[in-house]
């Protein structure tokens, strides 16, 4: 789900004062314990299934054309197995030094990892509580599953401002590699959307695209410290319940972030879209 071409280019601020950023996320590709809804969390280091590794696939498919200038992703085994599964499918970024964050891992469930996804629930709801709100014994409650998504998502910021302020170009280029154009060619625009951005619009290119690679829930608390926190915009025709569902494996959200000159306050963000997945379409299919 997303915007329309026009929605999203027009919400793009004309003549921004800093650089902005384009923050692609995605999550794993299925691992065989996902199919078998068994809770993995940070404890159990599943590696793909086949199912994951084409998903992972399709993904770098759907992403070959996009040249990220940084590359995240978390430590554990199905993540890094899905972003090497993209890169491999780049055109730009097949040499790429991926950084393994563990503030990307998945949200930690404690007594509940290796158990079905039925008797989580049931614990929950023995304590008089529903998922996801309910945190097992030993598990990440949702607020420190946030908190460490905003220290990774402040780190990057502050990364991405510093290299920025170090390349006083960034405002006059606008590769027609980056994730800027290659998002004018996702959702259909005009056949000259890419170029009127880069030239016409007064709209600089993006100083920085960055892919992360993370897992579900991990991701859904991501997208409720961007909601509730960054008071980002969101693709209008979204339901709540797709904001706080969780991400489908190899799902992609991506985010345009606009900083102040300087890089003081927080960004304004604008969601472009949330567990996009087509690129998944035959894949998860069973013969």
């Amino acid at each position: 789900m997303g915007f329309s071409r026009q929605e999203y280019w027009s919400g793009l601020p004309k003549g921004c004062q800093g650089p902005s950023l384009g923050l692609c996320v995605r999550s794993s590709g299925e691992t065989r314990l996902n199919k078998e809804k068994i809770i993995q969390g940070q404890g159990i280091d599943e590696p793909l299934s086949e199912t994951g590794f084409k998903q992972a696939a399709a993904a770098g498919i759907f992403l070959k054309d996009v040249k990220f200038t940084h590359v995240f992703s978390s430590d554990l085994t199905r993540a890094k197995q899905t972003v090497h599964g993209i890169l491999e499918k780049s055109k730009f970024c097949k040499d790429m030094t991926v950084k393994y964050d563990s503030r990307l891992r998945e949200r930690k469930y404690g007594a509940a990892e290796g158990r079905p996804l039925s008797e989580l629930r049931a614990m929950a709801k023995a304590a008089g509580e529903e998922c996801p709100a309910f945190t097992p014994p030993g598990g990440e409650t949702l607020d420190q599953l946030k908190r460490r998504g905003k220290d990774f998502f402040e780190f990057l910021c502050q990364l991405i401002l510093k290299e920025a302020g170090q390349n006083e170009q960034f405002s006059q280029e606008a590769p027609s590699s980056c994730l800027e154009s290659s998002l004018a060619e996702i959702f259909p625009l005009g056949k000259n959307c890419a170029s009127t951005l880069s030239s016409g619009s007064g709209a600089p290119g993006l100083a920085a695209s960055v892919l992360v690679v993370s897992h579900g829930a991990y991701i859904r608390s991501l997208l409720d410290y961007f909601l509730t926190d960054l008071k980002c915009s969101f693709p209008a025709t979204l339901s709540r319940s797709e904001l706080t569902s969780v991400s489908p494996n190899t799902g992609m959200t991506v985010f345009i972030l606009n900083f102040e000159k300087g890089g003081k306050g927080r960004p304004t963000a604008q969601c472009v879209c949330v567990n996009l997945q087509g690129h998944l379409a035959g894949v998860n299919k069973t013969p």
